[in-house]
């Protein structure tokens, strides 16, 4: 396992032209591949850019793009339920379309800026279905999401890159009908699925589950080497 050699905020621009912040964990050593860290709806917080250095640390490039900006800059939420109303409202605000243009900076930065010819996508909860559909319609090199709760809606969406999913058995926001539904439109896909409510990965939520997440990340990485 690599360090993370530095980390920072970078600015990142828009297809529409709208600046948005992002932050970049640097590996110690070369990296050829980039990974797009995809936030929860609690902004890119201490627990999103600890995710970007695990990542740094096993050698990639990671950005995590601050898709928060267009409503309001510097945005850090806590796991609260008031922050998770304002979250909501957030994402809810910004809409589908923004995010993906701002997933989509990070992508083209990581290519032009990095020259990373393979970059992935990894994203939490409203990142999870981000990452999904830049899978379908932006295209990243491969794509992992984790409980993304909006992924059941886009399901009929043909992804062109290879796709991992994660989902807690006890989600409260995601129920198993959607599971079903995802797996029978795409019954290729590796979609698994652990003793764990929603956001098991992050350890600053209340439904964390270390075993679950540990496991989550092991698959994750042997997928994001096999593919980036």
């Amino acid at each position: 396992m690599d360090e993370v050699r530095m980390s920072e905020k970078i600015k990142l621009k828009a297809a529409d032209g709208h600046q948005l912040n992002a932050y970049r964990a640097t590996p110690s050593g070369t990296a050829q591949s980039a990974i797009v860290v995809i936030q929860e709806i609690f902004g890119v917080n201490s627990h999103i850019r600890s995710v970007a250095d695990d990542f740094a640390a096993e050698g990639y490039h990671a950005i995590a793009p601050a898709l928060f900006d267009r409503v309001e800059p510097n945005v850090e939420l806590g796991y609260n339920p008031a922050d998770m109303q304002r979250g909501m409202g957030m994402a809810m605000k910004i809409g589908t379309d923004n995010a993906l243009k701002d997933v989509a900076a990070a992508i083209d930065y990581a290519r032009a800026e990095l020259g990373c010819m393979k970059v992935g996508a990894v994203g939490y909860c409203f990142g999870g279905s981000l990452a999904w559909l830049a899978a379908t319609r932006l295209g990243p090199a491969a794509a992992v999401g984790y409980y993304g709760g909006r992924i059941a809606q886009y399901a009929a969406e043909r992804p062109f890159c290879p796709v991992m999913l994660h989902f807690g058995v006890r989600d409260q926001h995601i129920p198993l009908s959607e599971i079903d539904k995802i797996r029978a439109h795409h019954p290729e896909l590796p979609v698994y699925m652990y003793q764990a409510g929603h956001g098991f990965n992050c350890d600053q939520r209340r439904d964390y589950e270390p075993q679950s997440a540990t496991l989550a990340r092991q698959r994750t990485l042997e997928f994001l080497r096999k593919y980036l």
